[in-house]
């Protein structure tokens, strides 16, 4: 697998492919799709994950997973022994010693080895956590590029790991973002690094969300569907409580199906049977994509009261409610970072304000007694979710932005496929070329092959 030519830059992952995380394999695919090439590690091995069953088995196989902990102690040591690594590598394991985080420098010093091993230069990871710290560490001990996508928690939420946000956005070439709202948050927070801030809305395959709504429930029945991890920014608690007080507001029979697992499920069905609402509202557990899919082809409203959080932590950008748009579903959620960004109030949908489940039982009451609205909403939702969120427009910006700011593998086809990008693809590959010369030229021994080598 690494033996294979010309791979164009890297992704790091934390865990990949996870069922937890579907976009990233759409985006990775869809890029291939396109005529990248990228090399991708995932830190955490994933063979063991459940409800993975709609991966192809070929994408597990084009993931290089990196090895235990010990063994890859073990092995950056014999590199260390042999002479193999970057000075600055050998420094920082010297000098570093048992400080915080320091697994990401052995894994950075495994994936740079990879990387320097295949030519490729720049590195692309999801979320400013596990992988976006490595990808520092890569640009740090092997003078790589590197780019990260920053979602929701792992930029609101501060931690104390030595790396921190403000590192990884002063280090970094690009920084995408997944709504405007994060995008401006983000900018005015570092204004000195408001310039490598691009917005590019996660990617969704809008053909696997399309469907005839025919099979719809019918009018003297409706069916409310949520999906999420069972955690507190997801709000279920308050979805909980909305569905009570629309037992008293709505007289046509309903069910509200809450599809996910965590660590609030214990606590949700304590609530569920205080508040009475055993008879409405059911716990399914974790469904597969094709599971979600056809559910959401048979509901009436997809409901998702996203909260803020104790700690500061919110979502932006639920993937989620994406689905339920590219299904014709309308939606009714919160007003919370980036959710107006797809549920336009009195459009595609219906929003509240956060913890207010009156108000939202109200909404879904709304929504529920006039089935024209509905089916309205849901299709301006639809043409909304392809507008906005197909993969094929989301991955096109990050390809884009990847040859804009970051160090790729310089490649004519990419040129003619994307002629916006050739002057400055073009430009950074001169000037590689050039430092390259200047390197060569200092050497007795200069080869051209060796010039040639530099500038890939």
């Amino acid at each position: 697998m690494l033996g294979l030519p010309s791979y164009h830059f890297a992704y790091v992952f934390e865990r990949f492919p996870t069922f937890t995380q579907t976009f990233c394999v759409r985006e990775v695919n869809e890029l291939r799709r396109m005529g990248l090439r990228p090399l991708v590690f995932s830190i955490r091995n994933t063979n063991d994950e459940t409800l993975k069953d709609h991966f192809p088995p070929e994408l597990e196989e084009s993931v290089n997973f990196l090895p235990p902990r010990d063994e890859l102690i073990v092995l950056v040591d014999e590199w260390k022994k042999q002479g193999s690594l970057p000075k600055e590598a050998v420094l920082t394991l010297r000098h570093w010693g048992q400080s915080g985080d320091k697994n990401r420098v052995y894994e950075a010093i495994y994936i740079g080895m990879k990387m320097r091993e295949t030519g490729v230069r720049h590195a692309h990871s999801h979320f400013a956590g596990m992988g976006a710290r490595c990808c520092y560490w890569l640009k740090n001990l092997f003078r790589f590029s590197f780019s990260f996508t920053g979602h929701a928690n792992d930029i609101f939420e501060p931690t104390d790991f030595p790396v921190r946000l403000e590192n990884l956005m002063r280090n970094a070439a690009l920084v995408v973002t997944v709504s405007d709202y994060t995008a401006a948050w983000l900018g005015e927070r570092f204004p000195q690094q408001s310039n490598k801030v691009r917005r590019i809305y996660n990617g969704i395959d809008m053909v696997s969300f399309s469907h005839d709504r025919n099979g719809e429930r019918s009018a003297d029945e409706s069916l409310i569907v949520s999906v999420g991890r069972l955690i507190e920014k997801k709000g279920f608690d308050d979805l909980v409580r909305a569905s009570a007080r629309l037992k008293g507001i709505h007289r046509q029979p309903f069910q509200v199906l809450i599809i996910g697992d965590g660590p609030m499920k214990g606590d949700l069905q304590e609530l569920i049977e205080q508040l009475g609402c055993k008879d409405t509202v059911k716990l399914a557990g974790s469904l597969n994509q094709s599971e979600i899919v056809g559910i959401l082809a048979s509901s009436t409203v997809f409901a998702l009261p996203c909260v803020t959080e104790k700690g500061g932590g919110k979502d932006n950008l639920p993937t989620v409610i994406m689905e339920a748009m590219a299904s014709g579903v309308p939606c009714v959620s919160t007003r919370l970072a980036g959710v107006p960004e797809m549920v336009v109030d009195g459009c595609t949908g219906l929003l509240t304000e956060e913890r207010d489940p009156d108000a939202f039982a109200d909404a879904l009451a709304t929504l529920l007694g006039d089935r024209d609205l509905c089916r309205q909403m849901g299709e301006a939702g639809h043409r909304r979710a392809a507008k906005l969120f197909a993969k094929e427009s989301t991955a096109r910006q990050l390809c884009n932005c990847l040859v804009a700011f970051g160090n790729l593998r310089f490649d004519l086809g990419l040129v003619v496929k994307f002629p916006g990008i050739g002057p400055r693809y073009i430009g950074q590959w001169c000037r590689r070329l050039l430092r390259g010369l200047r390197i060569a030229r200092k050497s007795k021994f200069a080869r051209a092959d060796q010039v040639s080598k530099i500038a890939r």
